[in-house]
Formats: structure tokens, sequence, C-alpha cells
């Protein structure tokens, strides 16, 4: 069939900013579809119809004219937060041209004279603000796609409220365009400036004086989370999650979740890792919303729900941690029905009941047997002592290929 849809990539200085193969792309397209603002950059010498993007969004007026020529327009790198990446899931590469033009990011970079290779990029388009929390440590340099002209206003006051107050921002509008304009100043003092709808937001991350970002390792502080003392303690956490061994793009289901430790900190480990909380307590859901926005993953999701029940429906996972509900009926028969071949089970015992339990499994199942003992010196009237933590019992299992 050949190249029957073509993605044209435009910038702000329009069709007279286009190449060769673009405009003859665009020239010869019986359809052009686009958001409001690319279609109007055309001059009327283009005879294709013109095709405003339906509302909610639908790949389908494009999906639908399969074998017709045509173009889809999108501003600047269609594969760069682009529908481009969007048609490709759907139409094959030897279907599609993709003729990009600089994005934001690389026009912003070029302005900044930031290399791009050593910015953070994040996208604020309909993306939750606290995405932005786990990228906030001194030093870093981000470049923050905005959802429309409020997003600077938004950023500041998080940088402000998280202790990066001294952060410099600086707003780039209409970059590219005859209309480019730059606003620079502090996030403490950027008040309500005027911003148009289509700008970048740069952020060179200054923390104020006193405030330390958190690691991206396994085994954040406890005081980084509130909790009602249910929570997987800094120490046994780590251990855990190096038993869990986070992959970049892998689903975990965090049963039993508490206040949602486990499944953040397997977030945190890289920006395409998943998780599902799965916890019945009300107070506790609460508790795992504001630790997962707090803590930047506010993509992981609440399953409010008991197991097993609740396990019914999910996707399967690559990894399983069951660290509340080992003794309950069909916890962990479900889990192990559900958990993808090869994946990892790690389940936590603290008590004699449940450590049975981890020991019956793994006489059926297989699997290593670990028990930590944590101990912190603590004031003993004029000296010191060991004061130790409840042991925990953790049973690691890995699910053979072929099961």
């Amino acid at each position: 069939m050949g190249d029957w849809l073509t993605v044209v990539g435009i910038g702000e200085d329009g069709f007279k900013g286009l190449g060769k193969n673009a405009r003859r792309a665009l020239m010869g397209a019986s359809r052009i579809v686009g958001g409001q603002r690319q279609l109007d950059l055309l001059p009327p010498c283009i005879g294709g119809e013109r095709q405003l993007w339906p509302s909610p969004f639908s790949l389908a007026p494009v999906l639908e004219s399969r074998g017709e020529p045509v173009c889809v327009l999108a501003s600047g790198d269609p594969m760069f937060y682009g529908v481009g990446a969007s048609l490709a899931r759907h139409v094959p590469s030897a279907e599609m041209a993709i003729i990009p033009a600089p994005s934001s990011c690389a026009l912003a970079a070029a302005r900044l004279g930031w290399p791009l290779q050593e910015v953070t990029v994040v996208s604020l388009v309909a993306r939750p603000l606290a995405a932005l929390n786990a990228h906030l440590f001194s030093g870093v340099r981000l470049l923050l796609l905005s959802n429309d002209g409020s997003s600077p206003a938004a950023v500041a006051q998080l940088l402000c409220e998280r202790g990066f107050g001294a952060s410099r921002m600086t707003v780039l509008e209409h970059l590219g365009g005859d209309a480019e304009r730059r606003i620079e100043r502090s996030a403490s003092e950027w008040g309500d400036a005027a911003v148009a709808d289509l700008n970048v937001v740069a952020v060179e991350c200054l923390a104020d004086p006193g405030v330390t970002g958190l690691s991206r390792l396994a085994g954040l502080p406890d005081s980084a989370f509130r909790h009602d003392g249910q929570l997987t303690k800094r120490d046994v956490r780590a251990i855990t999650l190096a038993r869990l061994a986070p992959k970049p793009g892998e689903l975990l289901w965090d049963v039993g979740a508490g206040s949602g430790s486990i499944g953040i900190e397997w977030m945190r480990a890289h920006p395409s890792c998943r998780a599902m909380a799965v916890e019945a307590d009300e107070g506790r859901q609460q508790l795992i919303e504001h630790n997962r926005d707090a803590l930047g993953v506010p993509g992981l999701q609440l399953i409010r729900g008991k197991a097993p029940q609740a396990l019914n429906g999910l996707e399967r996972p690559e990894a399983i941690f069951i660290g509340g509900g080992v003794t309950r009926e069909g916890v962990f028969e479900t889990c192990w029905d559900r958990l993808k071949p090869g994946g990892r089970l790690v389940a936590n015992a603290v008590t004699l009941q449940s450590e049975v339990t981890l020991m019956h499994w793994r006489e059926q199942y297989g699997g290593e047997l670990t028990r930590i003992h944590v101990a912190q010196a603590q004031p003993l009237g004029e000296f010191d002592t060991w004061r130790q933590a409840l042991p925990i019992t953790l049973l690691e299992l890995v699910k053979p290929l072929d099961a």
C-alpha cells in the first residue's frame, strides 16, 4: 500500500518553515487532520479537506481513511510526546512517513545553551503536576511541557512548597515563531505573570538551605511516608525491593499495601515501572493517595478492596509483594496463579502464624526463606544498647517459565 499516511511536524514558523518533502505531502493530500492551531498555519493553496481532531480525541478520522493520501499535522516532533507515537501503535511503519520539525525541547535547549542529553524532560500535558516531585534535586535542569498558560504558576507554587523556591524558572513562549518571548525569575518571585498557553518551562533546581532531595534508590527514610504504623520499615523495604528487582516497564502488585511504600518505591526505580496498590482500609487508602503524590508517582493505581477478591480482573504482573493478608485464604494461590511466568513473588511475615504459612508455601513451591534482624542503638541510662526490632521472615519465589 505504501505511505498513505504522512505525519508532518510543523513549528510556529508555519508552512514557510517546512521542507520540500513536507510541502509535497501536504499538496498531495486529499485530507489533512490536525488541531485548529496547526490547520490555521496552512496557506489557501493547500487544497486537501481540512479536518479537526474530534472531541474527545480519537484516531478514528485517520484510521478510517486508510489507503487515501492523508496528512496529519503535529506540533514540532510528532514522535516526542506527540500524535505520531499514538499512530505508530496502529499503523505499520511501511505505511506511514514521519517528517519531524524541531521539538519545543530542542528549541528551548538551543535558546538556553543547555546540552539536551543532560536535561530531564517532564510532560505536564493532561498529566498530574505531582509527577514533578520525583525530579526535584538541587542542580538538576528540567524542561517541562506545559499543559496551558496556568502551568508556570502552578510549577512555581509546587517548587516553593517543596523547598525549591530559589530555583530559577525560564518560560519560553511560542518558540520558533514571530511572537516568541522569554520570561525569567525565581520560583518564589513568580507571582501571577501572564503566560501564553503555548509555552515550555525551564527550571534550574536549587534547594532552599537545609532541604535535601530524596534518593531514587530503594530504602527511603520512614519519615518520607505518612503511615499509621503499617509500614514496611526502611531496611526491610530496601531488602524487599532488591528481591522484587524492578525492571523498566514491569508491573507490580502490592497486596495489602498499607501506606503504599513498596509500590511507590518500585515506581520511583524507573519512569516506566507501574504498580497497583491493593488496600481494603479506607484510612490507609488516603495515606497511599497522599504518599504517591508527595513522592512523585501519581500514576500508582489504587485498588480499593480486600484480596483475593480485589485481584479479579487485574492485569497480570511481573512481580507481586504480599505485605498484608499472608494468612488469608486464597491470597497466595490467586497471586501465584496470576503471576506471569518468570515473575517474582516476595512475601513478608512478622507473626508466628504468617511465618508458618510461608514455610508451607516453600514446601509446596520452593523458593528461598530469609530471616531479617535489625537492631538500632538507643540510650539506656548513661549508655547505649541495641534495641531489636521484630524479626521479619521473607519468602522469595520465582515462577517457572513453563508454569
